[in-house]
């Protein structure tokens, strides 16, 4: 789960579950972040928005804080 590190200037985000079977919404979310893979990882800023997103489907998620 993310750590609520306002310091921290960008999130690595993976896919580590596939969404198949998941709400159609929660695949748009992980479009909107850029993953489309599994074990895919992405840099995304750390703002409120992209928080937002990775708290909806933090079940598929390993964010860590850089």
């Amino acid at each position: 789960m993310l750590s609520r590190n306002p310091s921290a200037k960008h999130l690595h985000i993976t896919l580590k579950r596939s969404p198949i079977g998941t709400p159609y919404r929660h695949r748009l979310v992980l479009q909107g972040l850029g993953l489309r893979k599994l074990h895919q990882t992405v840099v995304r800023p750390n703002t409120p928005q992209v928080r937002g997103l990775v708290d909806k489907v933090a079940y598929l998620l390993d964010v860590s804080a850089q």
